[in-house]
């Protein structure tokens, strides 16, 4: 058992129902959102390391690898999670936080930022959906699988043997290291057993448009919080060239680059992320334009 997996799971009611979540350490609150059909697993690896100085948040939000279904009627549309995430905030009585998102995750951490920014002190963007690519054009037959009704359960089934799960379209594209099997475990079997869930992931999935992060996109220049951006060059789904753009519409980013690395940076390279993530709520607010590189560059995109 790894030390994430032994910390006791908590809940935090909500209008929407109940999320569970782990959390380590004191300080300054970093909250740590993941991505479809994955779980707070994810971030086991930077959990620890951030905790030294921080308050580490971890939910398992309802987006598909979660165990406790959501009260009937939750509003699972990209706002509605977005939502969501501001309402867990307020239900720990967080201010000034530090919001981190990852693939799916990180397009809803822009929504929260935009429309429910109030608690958010600092962004932070490592690989993940936005602009047009939400979702990525690689994962759009997989999305309208929440049409038919037996294929969530199905693919949940399907992915159970190991070279499944590392499959391009399943898991194989989003990390270089294999992720452990007692994760992998904890992040299909929700939808392997539970049919609330896989009615949850059905309508999430039906949910996901490009309008949303465009709308949220035309409005980053009002979001003047710092932001980093943390990308991997070698990402197969979200280019280096989508960070770049990130990075020049928000006033106030930086962009780091993490090398050795696909989707999953808190899986691929912890150590080199909880460095990054550390050392961005120490910096003087300002600092991303006043030092580093921003991004931003003369003439047309």
């Amino acid at each position: 058992m790894t030390p994430f997996a032994a910390l006791k799971q908590r809940e935090a009611r909500l209008p929407q129902g109940v999320v569970r979540y782990r959390e380590l350490g004191t300080g300054e609150p970093i909250v740590l959102v993941h991505g479809l059909l994955v779980n707070s697993y994810l971030w086991a690896d930077v959990v620890e390391p951030l905790a030294k100085d921080f308050r580490v948040i971890a939910p398992d939000l309802p987006l598909g690898s979660h165990t406790q279904p959501l009260d009937p009627g939750a509003d699972l549309s990209p706002k509605g999670l977005a939502k969501l995430i501001s309402d867990f905030l307020a239900a720990l009585d967080l201010k000034g936080v530090t919001l981190v998102g990852n693939d799916t995750g990180g397009a809803l951490c822009q929504l929260t930022a935009i429309h429910y920014g109030e608690r958010v002190g600092r962004l932070v963007l490592t690989p993940c959906d936005c602009y047009e690519h939400f979702p990525p054009a690689a994962f759009v037959p997989l999305l309208s699988l929440g049409r038919i009704p037996g294929a969530i359960w199905a693919l949940g089934n399907l992915m159970r043997p190991r070279f499944a799960q590392r499959l391009p379209i399943a898991y194989g594209w989003l990390s270089k290291k294999p992720i452990d099997d007692s994760v992998m475990r904890s992040f299909l079997r929700p939808v392997q057993t539970d049919r609330r869930i896989r009615r949850e992931v059905a309508t999430i999935m039906l949910g996901i448009h490009k309008r949303d992060t465009l709308e949220a996109a035309a409005q980053f220049g009002s979001f003047d919080k710092p932001v980093l951006i943390a990308w991997a060059p070698e990402v197969h789904f979200f280019k280096f060239r989508s960070a770049e753009r990130l990075a020049r519409d928000f006033p106030n980013a930086r962009l780091e680059r993490i090398e050795d690395s696909l989707t999953f940076v808190s899986v691929d390279q912890p150590r080199r992320l909880a460095e990054l993530i550390a050392g961005f709520p120490r910096e003087p607010v300002g600092a991303a334009t006043q030092s580093g590189w921003t991004g931003r560059r003369a003439g047309p995109r």
